[in-house]
């Protein structure tokens, strides 16, 4: 019930927003642990037909990356962008394993902050886009304790094509920093 008022409580803010509409848009919510939230982005990766846009804070789950890779083998635009400390001091992390598997990957700090020079905070985003039309967003990390430890929620967002393209534009905006 709880779980229920808390997407209807989401989506209510979602729609409010002037720029995005959501006539037929279909949106699932997932908790982890209990949830293993990992199995439903896999789900939408094997399905991606043109492109996947993945920006996260923390990357360590195998099974997320190799389904990655084996989107880009069918021919799935690819890219992904990690926060650069994390990706720098975390050895589970798959920053090497995108390099070496030719996966376009982006390492970056958070934004800029007005009153400093250089970059400052964390890259701390947690979203994909899949083929401009779907969005997974929330606290989940991909990462294997997001799946087994930690309490995180994932949403999936369906037929969200303005949605989508808000993502999008953040998304290239994180792309388009220089790390």
């Amino acid at each position: 019930m709880m779980r229920a008022a808390l997407t209807a409580a989401l989506l209510f803010q979602i729609l409010a927003c002037d720029s995005i509409s959501a006539a037929e848009m279909a949106v699932q919510a997932c908790f982890s642990p209990q949830g293993k939230c990992s199995g439903h982005i896999l789900r939408e990766i094997d399905q991606a037909k043109k492109e996947l846009l993945v920006a996260v804070y923390a990357f360590t789950n195998d099974d997320l990356a190799r389904a990655l890779v084996q989107a880009k083998k069918r021919g799935v635009v690819v890219q992904v962008v990690v926060d650069r400390e994390f990706d720098a001091s975390n050895a589970k992390s798959k920053g090497k394993f995108f390099d070496a598997e030719k996966i376009p990957l982006r390492r970056v700090s958070g934004g800029k902050a007005k009153s400093q020079e250089r970059d400052s905070g964390l890259m701390h985003q947690k979203f994909a886009v899949i083929d401009r039309r779907i969005v997974l967003t929330g606290s989940y990390n991909w990462t294997h304790s997001a799946d087994n430890l930690n309490d995180e929620n994932l949403l999936l967002f369906r037929d969200a094509g303005p949605l989508a393209e808000e993502y999008r534009k953040a998304f290239s905006q994180l792309w388009e920093r220089k790390p």
